[in-house]
């Protein structure tokens, strides 16, 4: 164990009592003759004569080498590290080397306890020797560090774990630390060194520095051993520099680390079961390197389940509930977020101070999923009456997902007069949001869309104008909706041009995106030659990133990123999509069908491809297999729209006695989109078949003027 093992604390600044088994000091032998003269037998040969010669010789030129040691470690610590340097310079280490490697071999075999002078062995330095050179050493290195010369006070430093392993090849054996410093200068250096190749700029010597320190038992203290493991781990993570295993640390076959990140998980997973154990005092940067390492590699799950094993007393209940709601939304299950953030804001702690992050975080997942939207209304209010006493930069964030809230409450609603009162509500505190200038980008990013969504168009184009002077380099989904609401106005070519310009800033999924734009603009254009190439060169796009996905899955490397992979299947699968709607437009069945049959290979239950299937054995006349069609995609997704529709428009071919049926499919349709012209258009003919014109008069008028205004895609 360490000296602090055994109440001592070594310092390097302090110098070392004189040992009794100095060589200024101790008594010689050689082949049992004892170095005091009183004891000297009258019958000696010459060769026990040589020997003793030899020793002293030694014993005088170690003298020689201590007092060294001795001078450079007063000139150390009265900072004068030139001075040290030079007298440290003068110390032979490399023929040294050997004697020190034999001495530590030799003095630190496993034996029984015998007498002290038995212990002695002829020609071999003491301990006590071996740990004053090797302190040495390390002030040499100490010294260079200071004078900013790493690379030097590296090399130097290595000397000392050289020698240390190569006497002791299977580590450090168990209470070597209690009679000397040898084991106290060895953990130093283990420590020092890895620091000075990271401030000489050589990363991949450090990580193997580090390596070294941990593949054999050096009787490291827990903390001291932790630390290292720690320190790794942060080179490893932020480095930036790819430092392989070498062969012979990869003994665990396929759960072999292969990736720097990989090993630096597995180093934080270790110390986070020390933590767990009480092995080692809970250490806040553990947890933080570790939540890194997880996020980036799309491992949220698992970073929730090392939440939940930190051990009570970290953190509040509120805290931890938190966290763990930003894991479970990461991964994408929201609804499971939430539930953690209604605990944390719920009346378990009434009685605590409420925890503002979680209002804050249910307000903003409430304000992205309609079915909540109410409930988002009650987080949002809450965020702005607690910002109003602390936290006051946050209140115009309150005010911006209490105004998307209303929208989102207001595209459920039943009622037409609620419905008023609720997108009434969302433009008034968007715009406070906006008007106050904290709501940030992202404030007048929501207000352009939900003018767009209540189809105040000039308002809209606006706000995306101001939200791209505001975001130099504008992110994709800006250019997208500035795109859409240009498509709005029929504006076609202007948008072409705007999703052009976004190609060359956008990033690599946002491309992808922008791509479909295009394709469908130029449909809406009436030009599906350059439509089709459009959704060829994406579709490679798509198909490449594919490869390149599998190719770092069979190196281990794609650990995460499964969010991203599930947006680009999505994105195939509604680029075969709209080539079947293309195909199916000018009258080439066989190719749709070959199409939408690609689409469901990819995501058989996709609402939207049986609705095309139907579509195209509607073409056929084949209505009853069409009305099967529909059903089917409405049993995967009981409110799409598009199926609603097609539905009623099915049932309208049968005649007079199904117009009731008709009706309530399409008021359904109305309910869910109030702006859907071609339900409009639908109920207008069911009016005129029942002999109501001028009602069907008002529901033509109202079709035709949401389809002057009708985005080529829906608004999101």
């Amino acid at each position: 164990m360490l000296c602090a093992c055994s109440g001592e604390q070594f310092k390097l600044e302090e110098a070392p009592p004189q040992s009794p088994d100095s060589l200024a000091t101790r008594d010689f032998s050689a082949g049992g003759l004892s170095s005091r003269t009183a004891d000297w037998e009258p019958k000696i040969d010459d060769t026990q004569v040589d020997e003793v010669e030899s020793t002293l010789k030694e014993a005088l030129s170690l003298n020689y080498e201590e007092a060294r040691a001795l001078l450079g470690r007063l000139e150390y610590q009265r900072g004068n590290f030139d001075a040290a340097l030079q007298v440290f310079q003068g110390i032979d280490i490399k023929g040294l080397t050997p004697r020190m490697v034999r001495a530590i071999a030799e003095r630190t075999r496993q034996r029984k306890p015998r007498s002290k002078a038995d212990i002695v062995v002829a020609n071999v330095m003491s301990l006590h020797s071996v740990s004053l050179l090797l302190e040495a050493i390390l002030l040499k290195a100490k010294s260079l560090q200071e004078l900013a010369r790493y690379i030097e006070a590296a090399k130097e430093c290595r000397i000392i774990v050289d020698t240390v392993e190569s006497a002791l090849p299977k580590g450090m054996p168990e209470g070597i630390g209690e009679d000397c410093k040898l084991q106290e200068m060895f953990h130093r250096a283990l420590e020092l060194l890895p620091n000075l190749w990271i401030k000489a700029g050589f990363l991949d010597e450090a990580v193997t520095a580090y390596r070294r320190a941990l593949i054999k038992p050096w009787n490291l203290e827990h903390q001291r051993l932790a630390a290292v493991q720690k320190d790794l781990a942060k080179t490893l993570l932020y480095g930036g520099v790819e430092v392989s295993l070498p062969s012979q640390l990869q003994v665990w076959g396929p759960t072999t680390p292969k990736s720097n990140i990989e090993e630096a998980i597995l180093l934080l997973l270790i110390l986070m079961c020390k933590v767990g154990i009480q092995e080692i005092d809970w250490d806040a940067e553990i947890m933080d390197h570790l939540t890194f390492a997880l996020s980036v590699t799309g491992m949220f799950e698992s970073l929730a389940v090392h939440i939940e094993q930190i051990l009570p007393g970290i953190y509040s209940r509120a805290e931890r509930w938190y966290l763990l709601a930003l894991c479970y939304s990461a991964a994408g299950q929201n609804e499971v977020a939430l539930n953690l953030l209604k605990k944390a804001c719920g009346s378990s702690e009434a009685k605590q101070r409420p925890h503002f992050p979680s209002f804050l975080f249910g307000a903003k997942l409430c304000s992205q999923d309609p079915s909540h939207a109410h409930e988002g209304i009650n987080f949002s209010r809450e965020v702005i009456d607690l910002a109003k006493h602390r936290n006051e930069h946050f209140l115009d964030q309150g005010y911006k997902f209490l105004g998307m809230c209303y929208g989102a409450a207001a595209r459920i609603s039943v009622l037409d007069s609620e419905r008023s009162i609720f997108q009434g509500e969302s433009l008034k505190f968007l715009n406070r949001a906006v008007e106050n200038g904290n709501g940030g980008p992202e404030a007048i990013f929501s207000l352009g869309l939900e003018n767009a969504k209540q189809r105040n168009l000039d308002v809209a184009f606006d706000n995306m104008m101001m939200y791209s002077d505001m975001t130099v380099g504008s992110s994709g989904r800006g250019w997208q909706l500035l795109a859409l609401i240009v498509s709005a106005q029929q504006r076609f070519k202007d948008a072409e041009t705007i999703v052009d310009f976004a190609l060359d800033e956008a990033g690599r999924m946002d491309q992808l995106e922008l791509l479909r734009l295009k394709a469908v603009l130029q449909i809406a254009q009436q030009k599906p030659k350059q439509a089709v190439e459009t959704y060829r060169i994406l579709l490679a796009l798509i198909h490449g990133k594919k490869e390149h996905w599998h190719q770092d899955k069979k190196l281990g490397q794609a650990i995460g990123f499964r969010h991203e992979a599930i947006k680009e299947k999505n994105l195939e699968t509604e680029v075969w999509q709209d080539l079947a709607t293309i195909y199916a437009h000018i009258g080439s069945l066989i190719d749709a069908k070959s199409c939408i049959d690609k689409a469901q290979l990819i995501e058989f239950f996709s609402p939207r491809s049986w609705h095309i299937t139907g579509r195209l054995l509607e073409a056929q006349s084949l209505y009853k297999e069409a009305f099967v069609s529909f059903s089917i995609s409405l049993s995967i997704e009981p409110d799409y729209i598009p199926s609603i529709v097609s539905t009623a428009e099915l049932f309208l071919k049968l005649g007079m006695q199904s117009l009731p049926i008709v009706r309530s499919f399409l008021m359904n349709a109305l309910r869910l989109d109030p702006t859907n012209h071609d339900a409009w258009f639908n109920l207008g003919l069911v009016s005129k078949n029942e002999g109501s014109l001028q009602q069907a008069a008002d529901f033509f008028q109202a079709a035709y003027e949401l389809k002057l205004s009708a985005p080529i895609q829906k608004f999101e």
